[in-house]
């Protein structure tokens, strides 16, 4: 088994997961970190990638790795609206209504 490979994966699903911990609880900064953290994990894996392959046991690994990390980033992306549109309105000048 191609180990270090799949430790890359393993790491952005754990990044992932964190990532989601975070947004639940509304901590976006944490989230931004995290973030910043997958972007050098996913540099790195594409590097060892392309020097190294899978076997087709670790590329099933993968994908199941692939398909949680997706889930998570669908949740995160669905807690994020709200705070992306409050931003959004605070940076167009734009303040909210308290009825």
């Amino acid at each position: 088994m191609n180990s270090q490979l799949l430790s890359y994966y393993e790491a952005i699903e754990q990044a992932s997961a964190d990532m989601l911990a975070a947004a639940r609880c509304g901590n976006w900064d944490e989230v931004v970190k995290l973030e910043g953290a997958c972007v050098l994990l996913i540099s790195q894996l594409k590097q060892a990638a392309a020097e190294k392959t899978l076997a087709p046991k670790e590329a099933q690994l993968k994908t199941r790795i692939m398909q949680r990390i997706l889930v998570n980033d669908a949740e995160i992306r669905h807690l994020a609206e709200p705070w992306l549109e409050d931003l959004d309105k605070v940076l167009t000048g734009r303040t909210r209504q308290v009825h």
